[in-house]
């Protein structure tokens, strides 16, 4: 009875919890309601929504001016701090903590380990017969595209020309940084054909023409409908502390992910087709091992 008791008071102590949670919830939403139609009448624009989201695809208004006099988008600017982080990193890394890696390995050792091994288990999974430069490329190509667009969070707000706070988007985010990697990952599927096929190799790479087109279109549209969406939030809804943050975080962390994923998958497999053996060479180094074995001269019996 006692214990009958017992359980019934925590079921009438916990509905009352989950109303004062409610009660606490509706209260915040409220809040943020408030502040929102707030913000809608205060705020301050200097340009419409229909210029904000026509330069976060073309950038050809917000420019940034460079020492010398150099005009750049806010892309070309963010491209070349996320290339100077990544390499500022790796140097970290192996001055200071590769050195001290150990056989049982500690937090840090094993996150790294973790990442490479990502990309490692792509390559040999995709590329069984050769794998070594791949593993290296889609490591850079995967670290790059993931950090780049996680730069995006951190919302570096720069001055363009005309005086105007912007934050620097993902590198990736314009046209040409998409096309960059694309071709380039393109560029090394078909070195992979020439180094191991020659002239077939390159046949075999050009078959998939198209290739380099849906890597960039799929690369920048993934990345750049991101940051359209997240654009709309922050102009309509400016004191909002609740949904920009679930979109851009969501949005942006989604993509870093899996656009970084595809790309380098895409490239492992494509690479492995290439660069895999022909039947003919197969052919000739099983002839060659034969005739070696017929000139080999026979032991002689007792």
């Amino acid at each position: 009875m006692k214990s009958l008791e017992v359980m019934s008071r925590l079921n009438i102590a916990n509905k009352k919890n989950k109303k004062k949670v409610m009660i606490v919830l509706l209260f915040l939403l409220a809040v943020l309601f408030v502040m929102i139609m707030l913000g809608r009448s205060y705020s301050v624009h200097h340009e419409t929504i229909k210029e904000t989201m026509k330069d976060a695809v073309l950038h050809d208004k917000n420019q940034i001016r460079l020492p010398g006099g150099i005009m750049a988008d806010p892309s070309l600017v963010a491209g070349f701090i996320v290339t100077g982080m990544i390499l500022l990193l790796a140097l970290l890394i192996r001055i200071f903590a590769l050195p001290h890696f150990k056989y049982i390995p500690g937090r840090f050792q094993m996150l790294v380990e973790m990442w490479v091994g990502v990309f490692d288990g792509l390559a040999k999974g995709n590329s069984p017969h050769k794998n070594k430069a791949l593993g290296g490329y889609i490591f850079a190509a995967g670290t790059y595209i993931f950090v780049g667009t996680m730069f995006e969070l951190f919302g570096f707000q720069v001055l363009t020309s005309q005086g105007h706070s912007v934050a620097l988007p993902a590198p990736l985010a314009n046209i040409n940084g998409a096309i960059a990697i694309g071709c380039f990952s393109y560029l090394f599927i078909v070195f992979g054909g020439i180094s191991t096929n020659g002239p077939k190799g390159i046949l075999k790479a050009l078959k998939e023409f198209s290739l380099p087109l849906s890597m960039t279109f799929r690369l920048f549209g993934a990345l750049l409908s991101g940051m359209l969406t997240t654009e709309l939030v922050y102009y309509y809804f400016v004191l909002s502390f609740f949904l920009p943050v679930i979109v851009g975080v969501l949005f942006t962390v989604l993509h870093a992910v899996i656009q970084a994923y595809v790309l380098t998958m895409l490239t492992s497999v494509y690479y492995g087709e290439v660069s895999e053996v022909s039947e003919v060479k197969k052919k000739e180094k099983k002839k060659k091992k034969a005739q070696k074995g017929d000139a080999d001269p026979q032991p002689m019996q007792a």
